[in-house]
């Protein structure tokens, strides 16, 4: 075994042994086969394809990773939380795997840095970190098989990340938290949104939030989400007296 092990170090490129040992360093114990995190990191925009025509890019190992991410957190949240019920349950994993939460964790570990991709590194939004990171998990799954995934993500992401009592308290989507809290309390709410464009020719969204045909906040942001959710963040903290006593 070791001098397979040996025979098959030197057979590497240099280019794959620094990968190798990026990785490994990364996802704490040596890749098997190498070409599924190669694969993890390729952007559709190379346009790869694999012996048989298939596209290659990190997609579906992005959709892989997803999936286990969520099931190894929810076992996690399962054995910890024994009072939770599924309301409680469903809610903390939300919050664990949240697109703001992914992104975190793929900016954390530099996985940009890998990136196989035509399209300028600085054209890219914030959710390719998240995307990279479920794409890794996936690889590790592919390569190493359920133990080594949840090896890696309790040491990447529960230990250093989760605290319960913390994650009780945050607040994942202000809008959403916001429109349920305006039905409850049987309040009409509206979102009236302009379109802008500034001296520099970049669309920004405009985005007035009301409650009861009273504005409460306004907010501007490159994408009609983003402005809502930041105008919703602001009305919350206007509210936050009465939010928080419901």
């Amino acid at each position: 075994m070791i001098i397979f092990k040996k025979i098959f170090q030197k057979s590497r490129s240099k280019e794959d042994g620094i990968f190798f040992e990026n990785i490994q360093k990364i996802i704490g114990f040596p890749p098997i086969e190498l070409d599924f995190y190669k694969k993890a990191f390729i952007h559709r925009s190379s346009s790869k394809t694999d012996i048989h025509g298939n596209p290659m890019n990190y997609e579906r190992l992005e959709f892989l990773g997803d999936s286990m991410l969520s099931s190894i957190i929810a076992a996690f949240l399962y054995n910890i939380s024994p009072s939770g019920d599924e309301g409680y349950l469903t809610k903390m994993r939300s919050k664990i795997v949240s697109r703001e939460h992914l992104n975190e964790l793929g900016r954390d570990l530099n996985l940009l840095q890998f990136l196989d991709s035509k399209v300028p590194a600085q054209h890219f939004g914030e959710n390719i970190y998240g995307n990279l990171f479920e794409a890794l998990v996936g690889a590790i799954y592919l390569d190493q098989g359920y133990l080594y995934c949840e090896k890696f993500i309790e040491n990447r992401v529960i230990i250093p990340y989760v605290d319960i009592s913390k994650l009780e308290g945050k607040i994942i989507s202000y809008k959403s938290l916001l429109i349920e809290w305006c039905q409850k309390e049987k309040r009409t709410f509206h979102f009236e949104t302009i379109n802008e464009i500034n001296l520099q020719g970049e669309r920004f969204f405009a985005v007035k939030f009301s409650i009861d045909n009273k504005v409460i906040a306004k907010a501007r942001a490159t994408s009609k989400k983003k402005a809502e959710e930041k105008a919703c963040q602001r009305a919350y903290f206007a509210y936050q007296n009465k939010i928080d006593k419901k």
